[in-house]
């Protein structure tokens, strides 16, 4: 069980901090379930509640540096996720953002952005689709991972960036000597 102070990660809201762990004072709620009050750290003016217990919405811990940096050292080898069906392709991307991985957030990340790359070289437009899951997993990913550098999420997704192009250029170098 988290505690009041404790930041994690709830859904899709992404980082969020335990606000508060007790019953709810409201007619028609059971007096004896336990709820978080949480404060989403990227949505101002925002307060969400649910059940310790919830089992519908992901309620994990934050990553640790260590966890985001071994991550990002591993974006590289991401796969992609590709399936040629547009409808079977957002459900899929829509099925895989909603467990709140890391991992797969960034394989959406790099599948979309080479999608989008590769659209633009053709002339064509990235999809509206596209634009959403890509910015889903983005803010998700660089929100979880600025709390666990201790970074803003600006700052986060230049810093991943930098890192990975870094890692590309050391193999590249490598792979040709």
């Amino acid at each position: 069980m988290f505690e009041v102070g404790d930041y994690l990660i709830y859904g899709l809201n992404g980082v969020c901090r335990v606000e508060a762990v007790g019953t709810m004072e409201m007619s028609g709620m059971p007096k004896d379930r336990l709820y978080y009050t949480l404060i989403p750290v990227y949505q101002s003016g925002c307060r969400l509640f649910t059940p310790v217990d919830n089992v519908k919405t992901v309620i994990r811990p934050l990553v640790s540096r260590e966890e985001a940096l071994a991550y990002i050292d591993r974006m590289p080898e991401a796969e992609t996720i590709w399936i040629p069906d547009e409808k079977r392709r957002e459900t899929l991307y829509k099925e895989v953002v909603r467990k709140c991985d890391p991992a797969e957030w960034i394989r959406i990340i790099k599948t979309l952005f080479l999608r989008k790359k590769a659209r633009i070289q053709a002339g064509k437009k990235v999809t509206s689709g596209d634009e959403k899951y890509l910015r889903i997993a983005e803010e998700n990913l660089y929100g979880e991972f600025a709390m666990a550098l201790g970074m803003t999420k600006e700052e986060t997704e230049k810093y991943v960036i930098e890192r990975v192009k870094s890692a590309e250029e050391k193999g590249a170098v490598t792979a040709s000597e």
